[in-house]
């Protein structure tokens, strides 16, 4: 039997959440959004189905007043949503969302995730963020791969992708055909995000280990094209931003132990690959590449799916793997 979802965000994510919802049987009882383009339209005549009798509201309780999920999807730092996630809270409703950030906001956020799990608690709700990256592919599934192996020395996971195969609103904010030195300013400034995440996935990995990190080293950086691009009508000269690499490493006592590398740069070659060091031996694994914004839409329905056999407060998705791992010298279980 399917669920009764709202969806708290209609920008492109939030559009291919609904429609992932859809083909998967659930019922769509709900829209928020605060774009007056879209206010008051039918949500089917915006996703490009038939009507459905739900009009898109600013009026959040009016939104997810008949829904049993909300799936939030409208920004990636948690100090900007996080009235919007009280609200739906507030309401007794469960939340699962995108925010990348609320991945494991204990590490940039801990005074707002303890605020968050407080209140989930104290109103029968269960909250998470996840999706693709962070919350799947680089952490989770790093955990999941490094079961096998009794003590772990260091875990490596890189994602490369084509950047021009993604969305317009994904070039823009890794700025593909800036200048270098503007990508810079805007990446310092927070006019450019870059990708988001880094060390939420490095911390996830962490706790599902119970490993205290000592450190945890975030950096990213322009991709510089070597000749001239030419992508459909973007053009990207030689010398000019051609995409954005990243990395964040989270160390023990001086030691690195977990290292998340992210790489999107037109024409790059996709994949993801994990390689894990164990005390016996290693274990590595790669992939032919996942489409992001599908998979995350499908990451945050299949956590959906299970929310009533989880418990209320905020959740991460260290808590939700069946699986602990442990690393050489952490202390014991």
């Amino acid at each position: 039997m399917g669920l009764r979802v709202a969806v708290y965000g209609l920008g492109e994510i939030g559009r291919i959440l609904a429609r992932t919802a859809l083909r998967r049987g659930h019922e769509l009882v709900g829209a928020v959004d605060i774009d007056p383009k879209l206010l008051g339209r039918d949500v089917g005549e915006i996703l490009g189905v038939e009507k459905m009798g739900v009009e898109v509201t600013e009026d959040v309780e009016k939104g997810l007043s008949g829904c049993e999920v909300v799936l939030h999807a409208t920004g990636s730092y948690l100090s900007a949503v996080y009235g919007q996630l009280v609200d739906a809270i507030r309401l007794g409703k469960s939340v699962v969302s995108t925010c990348e950030t609320l991945a494991y906001p204990y590490h940039r956020y801990p005074v707002l995730a303890r605020r968050l799990d407080d209140l989930a608690k104290s109103r029968g709700s269960t909250v998470i963020g996840s999706g693709i990256n962070p919350g799947f592919l680089l952490d989770a599934l790093a955990v999941v791969l490094s079961t096998p192996l009794p003590i772990l020395k260091k875990i490596k996971a890189k994602r490369s992708l084509d950047a021009s195969k993604r969305r317009r609103s994904f070039i823009e904010k890794i700025g593909l055909g800036l200048d270098p030195s503007e990508l810079l300013r805007g990446l310092e400034s927070g006019r450019y995000t870059g990708h988001v995440g880094y060390a939420e996935s490095v911390c996830i990995i962490a706790d599902a280990a119970s490993l205290s990190l000592t450190r945890i080293e975030e950096k990213q950086e322009p991709i510089v094209a070597e000749d001239e691009i030419r992508l459909g009508d973007l053009t990207i000269g030689k010398g000019m931003v051609k995409g954005l690499r990243g990395f964040a490493v989270g160390y023990a006592n001086g030691v690195e132990r977990i290292r998340v590398e992210f790489e999107a740069a037109a024409l790059a070659p996709e994949y993801e690959e994990i390689v894990i060091e164990g005390e016996d031996h290693s274990i590595a694994w790669r992939s032919s590449g996942t489409p992001g914004d599908l998979g995350t839409a499908s990451v945050i329905l299949s956590i959906a799916e299970k929310l009533d056999q989880m418990p209320y407060g905020l959740l991460t998705m260290a808590d939700l793997i069946p699986f602990r791992i442990r690393f050489e010298g952490s202390a014991k279980l």
